[in-house]
């Protein structure tokens, strides 16, 4: 289910061309190609892909650049710290730290397109599929074993290479919310009990208020605040030539801590095999492969993996609440489909509660 169309598009090519003149006063001849609106992009963000060109000291310049508006006709997450995620992004491209798109501009100014903006350079490579899920559909269909290695060993890279930086070193003060909690891990805890109540409206979760109740009683006392790049997954990630290119989606941000993330990719691992009811391909590294390449590049023992699973999966539960309010909101039966996924088939199994029923297609 792809985010409808949420613009005029000849509209916004005329807005973003005398935004782009207005960034460039000395260029001339500024222009901005026809506007895309990629499908599959998400639930969370608008997405636009345009070529734009100037005349600058006499010489023509043009680049591929991606636009993100920050979410304004329906949000997924309670808070949508929109300039927080270029902040972190552009730090980061800037350090060589991790791949990430190279960072041109941030618009506070919701005047121009209706909300605040960021614009990025396009980066080339394709990213896994969410839908199909990339098990059984897509490029890593067609790839041999080893390359599939080669490519999940790039990813498990730059997934630790998050997980290497000095949050503090790198001004990522922001992030901290103590209101929330003295660690990072408890002011993210705290984030999606109050998601949680601000997704569902009184509404039952049985197994989503399952998970809360546990995370509460078994959280780490001493979980470390590290930075957290939040939707850590191979789908989130552009390849070319089985190479990690760049690390995208930085909505989750936080300073939850390196082993959530770990927890997260290994919980979206399985949602996109097990809860896809289609088997893992060879060559993506087994759950054993993944937490000892993790450790092996990070220096840090997984200790605490169970707990940061059932977070994950509760923090996806969460998620799957809104998307299937949104699709409702959109016209799109979506059944029982916010308390009955395989989010919440998983989280069940997890924490050994009932499952809910068996899962029943919404009705047209």
């Amino acid at each position: 289910m792809a985010i409808p169309a949420q613009r005029d598009l000849v509209a916004a090519r005329a807005a973003i061309t005398s935004w782009l003149a207005a960034q460039r006063p000395s260029a001339k001849e500024v222009w901005v190609g026809e506007l895309a609106a990629p499908g599959g992009t998400g639930f969370s963000n608008e997405t636009l892909l345009f070529d734009a060109g100037w005349t600058e000291a006499g010489r023509a310049e043009t680049e591929r650049l991606v636009l993100r508006v920050q979410p304004s006709v329906y949000r997924v997450f309670m808070e949508s710290d929109f300039e927080s995620q270029y902040r972190v992004i552009d730090a980061l491209g800037r350090s060589g730290q991790v791949k990430v798109a190279p960072m041109r501009a941030f618009e506070a100014d919701p005047s121009v397109l209706g909300a605040p903006f960021f614009v990025m350079g396009w980066v080339p490579g394709e990213a896994p599929a969410d839908v199909p899920p990339y098990n059984e559909a897509g490029f890593l269909v067609d790839m041999a074993p080893a390359q599939r290695q080669e490519l999940w060993l790039s990813a498990i890279e730059q997934l630790t290479a998050v997980h290497r930086v000095d949050w503090r070193a790198a001004g990522f003060g922001f992030l901290d919310k103590p209101e929330r909690g003295p660690s990072g891990l408890a002011q993210q805890i705290r984030y999606y009990e109050e998601a949680l109540e601000w997704a569902a409206e009184g509404r039952p979760q049985p197994v989503v208020e399952a998970a809360t109740a546990w995370v509460a009683t078994h959280a780490p006392a001493d979980a470390p605040t590290e930075l957290s790049w939040g939707d850590a997954r191979i789908g989130n990630m552009l390849f070319h030539q089985g190479r990690c290119q760049a690390v995208l989606d930085w909505e989750m941000v936080s300073l939850g801590g390196r082993e959530m993330d770990l927890g997260w990719w290994l919980f979206l691992d399985r949602f996109h095999a097990e809860g896809s009811g289609v088997p893992r391909l060879p060559g993506l590294g087994t759950r054993e492969d993944t937490i000892a390449e993790w450790q092996s590049r990070t220096g840090q023992r997984a200790t605490n993996l169970e707990f940061y699973e059932i977070f994950a999966g509760l923090r996806f539960a969460v998620v799957m609440i809104r998307i299937a309010r949104m699709a409702e909101e959109w016209g799109m039966p979506s059944g029982d489909m916010e308390t009955n996924n395989p989010v919440t088939h998983l989280l069940a199994g997890l924490l050994d509660v009932p499952p809910p029923p068996p899962l029943v297609p919404p009705t047209v």
